[in-house]
């Protein structure tokens, strides 16, 4: 399955805990890397966030964000220690009674004295465990997405590919064309010299010629990495790099072909499948 790098997925749910919202964004990139934005109240969630990142995604840049509203604020119930209040204020009167002009004492002064609220810390595992499963359907939602951007690129490189094909069998039926043409212009310029060559030594410098100016393995090659291409798009592991180290390739056998050629068309020809090369390189950059 050919996946796209370049994705965007969000999900949004009312727990008892709060809302949670995630936000997922990816773009291309050598290796993956992931940046997490969490809450306070979820900073513990990191590594097991990472670590079901890494089970779904293998190459990219992906930024996950995290925002959570507590309904804390809105539902708790305020717990007082009432034996703490009346302690605290059988001394306050006690103070009071050995200070000439005390103040009036405020109730919320009181409150906010240590000890006298009751402070439960909130079992999060259960929220921990809502924000994991929440995470995992956002996953779900940048997998999907993924996948069908890249089947929109698969679709693109394999019409690019029976163009690359096309040309290359282009280049295959003129070379006998070629060949001959060589020949008689080797013939052509060496019965312009006056002295009589010998047979043997002409057939030796016109093979000699034909060797260096021969693209048999380089069409050969050619046609070879593009099936290749074709073969690795069907398979269900991440093909990225592959098909990467492909382009070089086929980039590397077009620049021979180019440099090799003394004919207008052949250049031509790999000017094209030089030109086809780069579109489909541009389109793996962005395939996991």
């Amino acid at each position: 399955m050919i996946l796209s790098m370049t994705s965007f997925a969000r999900r949004e749910q009312a727990t008892d805990f709060g809302s949670l919202r995630w936000e997922l964004r990816s773009v291309n990139h050598r290796y993956l890397d992931v940046s997490l934005r969490l809450p306070d109240e979820l900073r513990g969630l990191e590594l097991k966030v990472r670590e079901r990142v890494g089970q779904r995604l293998k190459r990219g840049k992906v930024e996950c964000s995290l925002r959570f509203q507590s309904a804390a604020a809105e539902s708790a119930d305020v717990a007082i220690d009432l034996e703490a209040v009346k302690r605290l204020s059988k001394a306050l009167d006690e103070v009071s009674h050995r200070l000439s002009n005390p103040a009036r004492i405020n109730p919320v002064d009181v409150i906010n004295l240590p000890g006298v609220i009751q402070r439960q810390e909130p079992d999060l595992e259960p929220l921990y465990q809502a924000a994991l499963d929440l995470l995992d359907d956002t996953l779900d939602d940048m997998v999907d997405s993924r996948a069908r951007e890249g089947d929109k690129l698969k679709a693109l490189i394999e019409q690019r590919c029976a163009i690359l094909d096309e040309r290359v069998q282009q280049v295959r039926e003129r070379l006998p064309d070629l060949r001959l043409a060589l020949r008689q212009k080797l013939e052509q310029r060496l019965g312009e010299l006056k002295e009589q060559l010998d047979p043997g030594r002409l057939e030796q410098e016109i093979a000699l010629m034909a060797q260096k100016m021969d693209v048999d393995e380089e069409v050969d090659r050619l046609s070879g990495h593009v099936q290749e291409v074709r073969h690795i798009l069907e398979r269900e592991e991440p093909v990225g790099r592959r098909l990467d180290f492909l382009m070089q390739e086929l980039n590397r056998e077009a620049n021979t072909l180019a440099s090799k050629s003394v004919d207008a068309e052949v250049t031509r020809i790999s000017v094209d499948l030089k030109v086809l090369i780069e579109q489909i390189r541009e389109q793996v950059q962005n395939i996991e």
